[in-house]
């Protein structure tokens, strides 16, 4: 696939209106789905996968390779130089022995810095002739980070420009490629100061870039020379600086270029992970300060019974305007879930299996063929599915479509035959609520915990029909009900209900539009302290293997916290079915993993 296939960024339209975040999520998603299956074959690593915007290898995520393998939508990159980047990994993961990497690899930071750089040259050098896209997609993303180097003006200081120079030299020299004709003249003074010094090693690099070892030997040499003169330009910046009081330009431009574990978040909808205080400290059990105010109500009972009518009559309207096909619904996701089952025999059949009883009426007709029978088998969905809704209060401009969801496909499910339940989670009050101030009494301890009232709801039980559960399930249009969300218990709570339930299959899947967020948890325990637990209580379900757990983000990535997520975009989903063919194919495996 060439880069003019890939879908090109959302870009502002006509009006100066620029792209929402969920159509920026779901473009990420499909770029970042197409990155892994190119990197895939290219290759040969079939364990490859994109989540939370960095690769990993089955659960372990991979390290940056060089600083020009980050493409980034905020920097105007395009299509192309995403398939290009995504080609320059899968030539390091081919062509790169990662144990003697590591062996070599220099520890100070600029030194790392170029040799990681002079290596990933190295591989891109080793591109197959016979592939000569994949040569142009690699020349296409160098050009464009440096373009956009430049266009940072991170070349404008002695260090900086020197940082450039060598990267554009060595790239020239290992793959026989021109430097780039817009920047050759701002250079060419460094460049002829650099020649004599790095001459003999930048004319080893091209000599043995099939050889990692000895390539390294010169790759080292370059990396410490121009570290060297890189702390002399230092000096040289610190006394011009105490001299004229003046910024010379600090190396905190490019200290970017160090960086070499990528930030988790970045502007687009992307779920931001990462540790706490609380985790990094010697306990890093997870803690509850109070269990006396969780509860766990029944979504009919939150709401007056005149109210929750009007609510389900609203919602009915809102479902009539859909314009769902229910009939397409029930067999697509029968299709999926059912399996087939022995239901008897069928009699009376022309072929199959020899039926003794009718032996005798062969004798007194010949002629008779329908001596056999055959077993008959019928689709049952041995499945249980949990929905578990967020009703955080970033929810409630979903509302609406949430329960629409959640209502047809809990109904779509029961005439399948699976057992079904609509769960909700958000909390009891506000910024922490009776825990926090029973919490405030006991005079503030370190380390509290948890510190809010949970409230899990049931919109419907797995044994409870549709049709009595459906005035409940339209209690999800209250707006009062969206306040906190402390996820990683909901998501334990939702895992033992399903757990308990009598089924060969067993399916969570999970509605959010955004991290835990539960302000008296996060200043007491540090800011990420919800968002890990709900990481390790993730984790740990995907590996019981028990229960198949999706995350479905509304207009977000989630696939920091679930190996296997979809991101929906329901501002423009339109009417008909078009969002649950979303949901079936979530269903049957079309998520990123």
């Amino acid at each position: 696939m060439t880069p003019r296939h890939w879908p090109e960024p959302p870009r502002a339209d006509a009006a100066g209106v620029p792209p929402t975040p969920p159509q920026l999520a779901r473009w990420h998603e499909q770029v970042e789905e197409l990155s892994a299956g190119a990197i895939r074959a290219l290759s040969g690593e079939a364990d490859l996968h994109y989540r939370g915007r960095r690769l990993h290898r089955g659960r372990q995520p991979l390290p940056l390779f060089g600083p020009h393998l980050a493409p980034a939508l905020e920097q105007g990159d395009d299509a192309g130089s995403f398939r290009g980047a995504a080609d320059g990994i899968a030539l390091r993961l081919a062509h790169s022995d990662a144990a003697l990497h590591r062996r070599l690899c220099p520890q100070p930071p600029v030194e790392r810095l170029l040799f990681e750089l002079l290596e990933q040259l190295r591989c891109e050098s080793l591109a197959d002739p016979a592939m000569p896209g994949v040569a142009r997609n690699l020349r296409h993303r160098f050009d464009a980070w440096s373009r956009a180097y430049h266009r940072a003006r991170l070349n404008e200081t002695t260090r900086g420009l020197l940082l450039y120079t060598v990267a554009q030299i060595s790239r020239s020299r290992v793959t026989g490629e021109p430097v780039l004709e817009d920047t050759e003249d701002l250079m060419e003074g460094t460049r002829a100061d650099l020649v004599p010094k790095l001459g003999t090693d930048l004319a080893g690099l091209r000599r043995h870039r099939r050889d990692q070892a000895a390539y390294a030997l010169h790759a080292l040499a370059i990396a410490r020379a121009v570290a060297v003169l890189l702390a002399h330009g230092a000096e040289a910046a610190e006394q011009a600086t105490a001299a004229e009081g003046e910024d010379d330009g600090s190396p905190a431009g490019f200290r970017v270029l160090m960086d070499f574990d990528p930030p988790v978040g970045e502007a687009g909808r992307l779920a931001q992970a990462g540790e706490a205080r609380v985790v990094e400290g010697d306990d890093p059990a997870y803690r509850v300060f109070t269990r006396a105010y969780d509860r766990e109500v029944a979504a009919s009972a939150l709401v007056l019974p005149a109210p929750l009518r009007e609510l389900r009559e609203r919602l009915d309207a809102r479902i009539a305007r859909q314009g769902v096909q229910l009939p397409w619904l029930v067999r697509a996701l029968q299709a999926l879930l059912a399996r087939p089952r022995d239901d008897g025999w069928q009699d009376g059949q022309e072929e199959g299996l020899l039926d003794g009883r009718r032996l005798a009426r062969l004798v007194a007709l010949p002629t008779e063929r329908r001596l056999f029978r055959a077993a008959r088998s019928q689709p049952l969905a041995d499945c249980a599915v949990t929905l578990l809704l967020d009703c955080s209060a970033s929810m409630k401009e979903h509302a609406e479509w949430t329960a629409m969801l959640a209502d047809v496909l809990a109904r779509a499910l029961e005439r399948t035959g699976a057992r079904c339940e609509l769960l909700g989670f958000t909390t009891g009050a506000w910024h922490g609520g009776r825990a926090q101030r029973d919490w405030q009494r006991a005079g503030q301890p370190a380390r509290p915990g948890r510190l809010n009232e949970l409230c899990h709801i049931v919109f419907k039980d797995a044994a409870t029909p549709w049709r009595r559960a459906r005035p409940g399930i339209a209690a999800l249009l209250r707006p009062d009900l969206f306040r906190e969300g402390v996820d990683g218990e909901a998501l334990q709570w939702a895992a033992g209900r399903l757990a308990a339930q009598e089924a060969e299959r067993r399916i969570l899947l999970v509605f959010s539009d955004g991290c835990p967020m539960d302000g008296a948890t996060r200043l007491a325990n540090g800011t990420h302290y919800l968002d890990r637990h709900l990481q390790q209580v993730a984790q740990r379900i995907e590996q019981q293997g028990q229960i198949a757990l999706y995350g479905v983000g509304v207009g977000l990535d989630l696939s920091p916290w679930y190996a296997a997520s979809h991101v929906l975009d329901l501002a423009h989903a339109g009417a008909g079915n078009a969002v649950f063919r979303e949901v079936v194919g979530v269903l049957g495996g079309r998520v990123r993993r």
